[in-house]
């Protein structure tokens, strides 16, 4: 039986504390890009991701070890298959980078804002407004003019829209999941399970230990506020806010990435950005239009090549920041 599920009348048009919880979410994943961009080039990314989950695990566990005690067995279950998700995401996203550019995989990607909605009506069967619909397809195009300069679609390009449709799980399962369950141990579940995951992608030639300290401060950045802070705070808000909600707030990532690489990276900012940015922000005003319908509450690796282009170093830097 089709359900549609409406935002209650006259609700605010005011952000909430989840809505901006989600936005600062994006612009850590935008600006830790700065940090990482470098360090994946000397360090491979398998490797690269196995320590920022790791220690990102690590650091929440010791800021809170009564966190164990609460780990049951739903928040268990629960956690591991949504770190999955997540470890698989970026398994696929590093493995699709071989074989297709920078900026086609971070448009490619982002279409899980696209896909969440899709895969909410194909599993749940849950409906969405045209409204609704037209605020994910407003930001689909918002990430095609930061992101896109080309595209073709062979092994690479199918990777990585694997790999968003495993983002858009990921996010449709924290939304189905978060509610009722303590938000703090299921992200330790869920990123020590991503991990793990992302650990089998080193089994060819190992963990390779980060090697200087450039690479050391990337991956206590990006563990302790792209990992640990970003995902407790995702997990604690979907359970506020929709699935849609937070498939189009996540879209500022690389409007975000986009700021910072021109006020602290000495990137240029182009007309694609600033008109991309304003689709992205549009489409964020449109899923908080009273009355819009939504789906129930309820997302989330680059190697080292030659020097990329602007925008290619933009979504560079989100694939490993984020």
């Amino acid at each position: 039986m089709n359900r549609t599920f409406r935002l209650r009348p006259g609700r605010s048009r005011l952000p909430t504390g989840a809505e901006v919880g989600l936005l600062l979410v994006t612009a850590v994943w935008g600006a830790t890009f700065l940090v990482v961009k470098d360090a994946t080039v000397g360090m491979p990314v398998f490797s690269f991701l196995t320590w920022r989950f790791a220690v990102a695990a690590v650091v929440m566990a010791a800021i809170r070890p009564s966190v164990v005690r609460r780990v049951d067995r739903g928040t268990l279950g629960r956690g591991a298959a949504a770190g999955c998700l997540l470890g698989m995401a970026y398994i696929l996203q590093t493995l699709g980078l071989q074989d297709t550019s920078a900026a086609v995989s971070g448009f490619l990607t982002g279409l899980f804002v696209v896909l969440t909605p899709l895969l909410a009506w194909l599993l749940f069967r849950q409906r969405l407004s045209p409204l609704a619909w037209t605020a994910a397809l407003t930001a689909t195009a918002g990430l095609a003019l930061i992101t896109l300069s080309g595209v073709s679609f062979g092994s690479g390009e199918a990777l990585t829209l694997l790999c968003a449709v495993c983002f858009a799980l990921h996010l449709l399962a924290l939304g189905r999941w978060s509610p009722g369950r303590d938000a703090y141990a299921l992200t330790v579940v869920q990123l020590a399970t991503a991990a793990l995951i992302c650990l089998i992608g080193t089994v060819p030639h190992g963990v390779r230990i980060p090697h200087d300290a450039g690479s050391w401060t990337a991956v206590l950045v990006t563990a302790v506020l792209a990992s640990a802070f970003a995902y407790m705070v995702q997990t604690w808000a979907q359970k506020h806010v929709t699935a849609t909600q937070a498939a189009v707030i996540l879209t500022m990532e690389p409007v975000f990435a986009g700021l910072f690489a021109v006020f602290a990276g000495g990137e240029h900012l182009t007309f694609s950005i600033l008109a991309g940015g304003a689709l992205v922000v549009a489409a964020m005003f449109l899923v908080e239009v009273p009355g819009s319908t939504s789906v129930a509450s309820g997302t989330s690796g680059t190697s080292g090549t030659p020097r990329p282009t602007s925008r290619q170093r933009i979504r560079r830097g989100m694939s490993a920041g984020r």
